[in-house]
């Protein structure tokens, strides 16, 4: 795992359940936001789709570790 990867998983477990809950759906609504401008007129780096789904999909499984209470 990258170091830049290593330091946002870290931000991530310092937030609270309700900070990461808000989190998550404001990057969510950025990702649509996101490929919908991309749907009309195509952005410059279509690459920054897919780290926001990673961001995401970090996000989702910090929440998941915390249900499970790992």
């Amino acid at each position: 795992m990258a170091k830049a990867t290593k330091a946002k998983v870290d931000d991530y477990r310092s937030l609270d359940n309700e900070a990461l809950n808000e989190k998550i759906s404001d990057e969510e609504l950025r990702l649509k936001k996101t490929k919908f401008s991309h749907a009309v007129n195509p952005i410059e780096n279509p690459l920054s789709i897919k780290t926001q789904r990673r961001a995401i999909a970090r996000l989702k499984t910090e929440q998941r570790k915390r249900t499970l209470g790992l």
